[in-house]
């Protein structure tokens, strides 16, 4: 029989004492001790990127880590996003871009936009394009997620 650990998750600002084993995905146990579903699981070998979360700021694979990595670190899931019942500038500028078809990379893509945004609110289309195929996507050719990005930027750059 596994031992198992005891941690607490600070996700979205919230601390979620949980007991996990040491093996435990920090993405299931976002998605089923946390209550956070958002956070989708896809491939479950960190390429398709729709697990992604960002940790201390930085967007990681949270499929790829185990919950006991992520204690005493600041975890961010796209229900952290919203502010006050409204939309990030991102999650608008998806929906106002058509960025989403089916919807189950879009948290993927809106954690990994956010962390890069948040770090580098000028990044070249190029650089973003390059990032961005980090995520997979079936539905949308990426034209839109690169507008919406693009978008958004402009949008958090104004300050609106």
């Amino acid at each position: 029989m596994t031992e198992k650990t005891d941690i607490t998750l600070t996700v979205n600002g919230r601390d979620f004492a949980v007991t996990v084993e040491p093996r435990r995905t920090l993405a299931d146990t976002i998605r089923d001790d946390c209550g956070q579903t958002g956070t989708h699981i896809g491939c479950e070998h960190g390429v398709c990127g729709a697990c992604t979360v960002l940790l201390d700021g930085e967007p990681v694979r949270s499929c790829l880590m185990f919950a006991v990595q992520a204690e005493g670190r600041e975890i961010r899931t796209v229900e952290g996003l919203a502010a006050d019942g409204a939309l990030s500038p991102l999650q608008q500028a998806f929906i106002d871009n058509h960025a989403l078809q089916c919807g189950f990379c879009t948290p993927g893509f809106l954690m990994l936009a956010t962390g890069v945004l948040e770090r580098d609110p000028d990044i070249g289309e190029d650089e973003l394009r390059e990032v961005l195929s980090s995520n997979l996507c079936r539905c949308t050719g990426y034209q839109n997620i690169v507008k919406a990005v693009k978008s958004a930027a402009a949008t958090m750059k104004a300050g609106r």
